[in-house]
Formats: C-alpha cells, structure tokens, sequence
C-alpha cells in the first residue's frame, strides 16, 4: 500500500506531465517508443515499471535525464524497503558482499599466468569472496561467495565494451558504490561527469537477473548482463 502512494507521486505522475505538455496521448506515446498502449496505461497507474531500454527511450524523447525519471522512484522505493525489511538470514551475506566488493573495486587486480584469468579475492571471518574473469573488451566472469571454503552464492556475468571512450576507472568507481538493497553490481543510476550508469535487477538474492550499461553523453559504451543465486 506504502509503495502505490509514494511512487504514485513520482514516476508516474512524472510521466503524464511530459506526456501531455508534449500533446501526446497514450497511444501515440506508445506508438514512438514501439510498445502498446496498454503498457503507457499501466505505467502512468503504477501497476507496472518501463525496463531500462524504455527508459532511455522516455529520457531521449521528453529530453530529461534518467535521473529526472527515476530518482524519487528510486528513493521512495528504498525507503519502503528499509521501513518493511524484515531481519532474515541473508543480512550477514549482503553486508559481506557489500564490504567485498567495494575492497576488491578498490584495488589492484592480479593476472593468474595459469588460467590466464584476472583473480581477485576478499576474507573475513569464515566468509571469502572470489571473483574471476577472461577478456577485456568482451569479457565473461564469475562471483562466488563460500563460507568455511563451501560455496553458498554465486553469479555469473558477460560483457563488452562497444565505445573508444569507455573508462574501465569510471567502472570500478560505479561497482565500489553497490547498494545494500542491490547487492550485485552498481546503483540503479550514477553518473560523473560525461559517464552514466544504469543497472535494472530482477529477482531477490536467491534468485536473480540484471543488466548494466555505461553512456558517454548520449552513447552507449559498455554492456554486460548477470544472474545468480544461492547454491544449495
């Protein structure tokens, strides 16, 4: 209930006021960034939220940033999620993989000459972070997390670098940010100067998919996918 009053007053609302200052209808709008009417319909009710494709497109179209579009959402759903959170089991792991992952984006990678695989790991207690990955401009990787040396999470992840101006520093800055309530990759959305990131994630800890990229002004740089969960 908390969560339809509060995005109510943000990207929904948002939506129908550039909407009709453009003289759109929904029909129309939907007919420009290739959807059906219906699904205009259900964003501006809130019974569903536009993928991050869609968001660009609405960002390009009504000449806002994503930012703009997203942020009391973004911000009012992590309200809801801290105020309704509930203690469970997987507090430790996210505090763990939080702490990890904001180390490992901190410092300096090693090449294993063996498996020709870029290795990097984090300990603490009888928790250890592992992450490992092949390539660079089109790259594919993994996480795992084990406690007493037994693996109990992991992802997977590919990539590619698609821009000459792409900055593997801006990257490493976005990933050291992750957010305790995604704790995967980086923020929904970060930007720093001319660089912007975006990320969308589907699922819950245990089971999960998600999507990056990385702007440079108006073009896209860089794009990776990853999914994961426990290992039982």
């Amino acid at each position: 209930m908390f969560y339809e009053e509060v995005s109510e007053m943000s990207f929904q609302k948002q939506l129908q006021k550039l909407r009709k200052e453009k003289g759109l209808s929904q029909e129309k709008l939907a007919e420009m960034i290739g959807i059906s009417r219906q699904a205009v319909a259900k964003w501006e009710v809130g019974q569903s939220y536009p993928d991050i494709a869609r968001l660009i497109l609405l960002s390009e179209l009504f000449k806002v940033s994503i930012d703009k579009l997203v942020n009391d959402y973004d911000e009012n759903c992590r309200l809801y999620i801290e105020e309704n959170k509930q203690d469970c089991k997987d507090e430790d792991i996210i505090q763990f993989l939080c702490i990890a992952k904001k180390h490992i984006n901190n410092s300096v990678e090693f090449k294993d000459t063996e498996s020709n695989a870029y290795n990097m790991q984090f300990s603490e207690g009888n928790l250890k972070y592992i992450s490992r990955y092949h390539g660079k401009k089109q790259f594919i990787g993994e996480e795992l997390l084990l406690r007493d040396d037994s693996p109990i999470w992991g992802m997977n992840y590919n990539g590619r670098i698609i821009g000459e101006v792409f900055s593997e520093g801006f990257l490493k800055e976005t990933l050291a940010l992750v957010p305790k309530e995604y704790p995967y990759r980086g923020p929904m959305v970060y930007q720093n100067g001319q660089y912007k990131y975006h990320c969308i994630v589907n699922g819950e800890l245990e089971w999960f998919q998600g999507y990056e990229e990385i702007f440079f002004e108006d073009i896209k740089i860089y794009e990776c996918n990853f999914n994961g969960g426990y290992i039982k």
